[in-house]
């Protein structure tokens, strides 16, 4: 398929918004593929599908466009959060964290959290993939064979690697550009601490130990680099891809155990849309499962509560939720110092203990007061910096569940952070660590003093831990791709026991991957897509 070039062609944006319209104007009652959420996943997904003309492609998408400043301009990511483009799902009270209730914030629109992140592009760990393999029984899925998709994908502007980069694919990625200060006094005292710092955050440092690094970004000439404009818009005047936005995939369509379909909310009617070939669900951690459960496709007792009709039993669905949890450090600056970029262009990974092999601690330098609700309660400085320290790699694990056969009534989310013993250990050294780098010499140039949380006894730390915690918005893991009596779908990410139905998107990770997603749902969509051309002969 050839593409035309927003960027060269000044007549490609009228003829893709005249395309769209016309397609819209005439949706047909079936297509060969319908995708399911146009975000990191479902872009990647319906772009490679789409690239066979012969191939009819419907991408629905809940949300609405992308063309507004809060989502282009690096800058102003953190004004998407609560507002129309964030699905503001809000967890159950956490005893875990003294009965707080976390906001669970989530992309609505074209992009997904990819139009609505700080853009950060991190493609995990080596272990994560070589996990990802030994739990698929697949070697596609492996690290070697995840790096070639790695080089593949990226449009990389860094300093050439051919070993780690790609430079002529769909996804423009470069380093952070014209670092904050307090990003090199990051990368500072990660060195003070005998943390090694390497010239990118994606090639050798995440195959060991961790170390600290530049953030390498999606944004192109100063606007979000989104995978939806990435991978979709570019191809959007095709007449084989229409894409539909405001409208909600409320349940999937069977005929007996054979997916056929969706049921679609837009414009306050309910539509029946046919699909030929298969259903590809890429609506995130939390929706996916939503929509399996009210299709008739989880645990069967959950079902039965419902009155829902059991298709299938699958028990795993909705359970293994899995997130980053963060515990905000600020401190306060010497004077003001307007942020950078996305206002966060420095990462850090690293091991609680010595004998791990690989980092379970995450950090991101930002570069302003970023509290909690309750943390707040202790002070926030006019000039300030917040470091993320963060959980990589979490043992507790969390469980969705329907309230009601309503499409339109919320799930309960039990997130369950902190359940786990050994999480509130390695939150402890991650508070520790983030605290010796925050207070290290290279800091101290800029650094008025400690804000939070300072010197605490154990108890007291703890204290700190329960109310600063807060999430990355890494959500996964409720849709899980494995072998075992809890998997969802197999290594072709197909659902089990269920005909022509596909998950392409953070649900299906066995565990979630060090560092933020979307390199990660990008190369899940490619899984999906390779294994969908070579099915349908595409």
């Amino acid at each position: 398929m050839t593409e035309a070039s927003p960027g060269q062609d000044s007549d490609f944006g009228r003829r893709a918004r005249e395309n769209q319209a016309r397609l819209n104007a005439n949706l047909k009652h079936s297509y060969d593929f319908i995708v399911c959420g146009a975000g990191s996943s479902g872009s990647v997904v319906a772009r490679r599908l789409a690239e066979n003309g012969s191939a009819e492609v419907l991408l629905i998408e809940a949300g609405g466009g992308d063309e507004a400043d809060s989502v282009m301009v690096p800058a102003l990511w953190p004004t998407n959060l609560g507002s129309e483009r964030d699905w503001g799902f809000q967890a159950e009270p956490n005893p875990h964290l003294g009965g707080r209730e976390l906001s669970m914030a989530m992309g609505k629109g074209l992009g997904g959290g990819s139009s609505i992140n700080v853009m950060v592009w991190a493609r995990g760990h080596k272990n994560d993939w070589d996990h990802f393999a030994a739990e698929a029984g697949d070697d596609a899925w492996g690290y070697e064979k995840v790096l070639d998709i790695y080089r593949r994908i990226e449009n990389w502007q860094g300093a050439p690697d051919a070993r780690f980069r790609g430079t002529d694919g769909p996804v423009w990625v470069q380093p952070a550009q014209d670092p904050h200060p307090l990003a090199h006094a990051l990368l500072g005292a990660a060195r003070e601490q005998g943390i090694p710092t390497f010239a990118s955050p994606n090639g050798a440092m995440m195959e060991g130990p961790g170390g600290a690094a530049i953030t390498d970004m999606l944004v192109q000439g100063g606007r979000r680099q989104s995978l939806y404009r990435a991978y979709v818009h570019p191809v959007s005047d095709r007449p084989n891809l229409t894409i539909v936005t405001g409208a909600h995939v409320r349940r999937i369509l069977f005929d007996r155990r054979r997916a056929i379909g969706v049921e679609v909310e837009k414009d306050g009617r309910i539509l029946s849309i046919g699909a030929r070939s298969e259903v590809i669900l890429s609506t995130g951690a939390i929706n996916t499962p939503k929509l399996l459960m009210l299709s008739g496709i989880g645990d069967r007792a959950e079902l039965d509560r419902h009155s829902i009709p059991v298709v299938q039993h699958l028990p795993g669905v909705g359970r293994n939720m899995q997130d980053h949890v963060s515990f905000g450090c600020m401190w306060e600056l010497s004077g003001p110092m307007a942020p950078r970029n996305s206002g966060s262009e420095a990462t850090l990974y690293w091991k609680s203990r010595p004998d791990l092999d690989a980092p379970d601690l995450l950090f991101c330098q930002v570069e302003f007061p970023v509290p909690s609700e309750r943390t707040a309660a202790l002070g926030v400085p006019e000039h300030g910096w917040t470091m993320f320290a963060g959980l990589a790699q979490p043992k507790s694990r969390g469980q969705l569940l329907l309230r009601d056969a309503d499409p339109a009534k919320p799930l309960a989310i039990n997130t369950n952070m902190l359940s786990d013993p050994i999480d509130l250990e390695a939150a402890r050294e991650c508070v520790k660590l983030c605290r010796e780098l925050g207070n290290g010499e290279a800091f101290k140039p800029f650094v008025k003093g400690e804000v939070m949380p300072r010197d605490r006894d154990v108890a007291g730390l703890d204290a700190f831990i329960r109310d600063s915690a807060v999430t990355y918005w890494h959500q996964c893991g409720t849709a899980k791709m494995g072998q075992d009596d809890m998997s969802v779908v197999d290594a072709s990410l197909s659902v089990y026991g269920i005909e022509g139905l596909r998950i392409a998107d953070g649900s299906i990770m066995p565990r979630v991957t060090t560092g933020n997603t979307q390199a990660p749902c990008a190369v899940i969509g490619e899984q999906a897509a390779t294994r969908l051309r070579a099915e349908h002969g595409l």
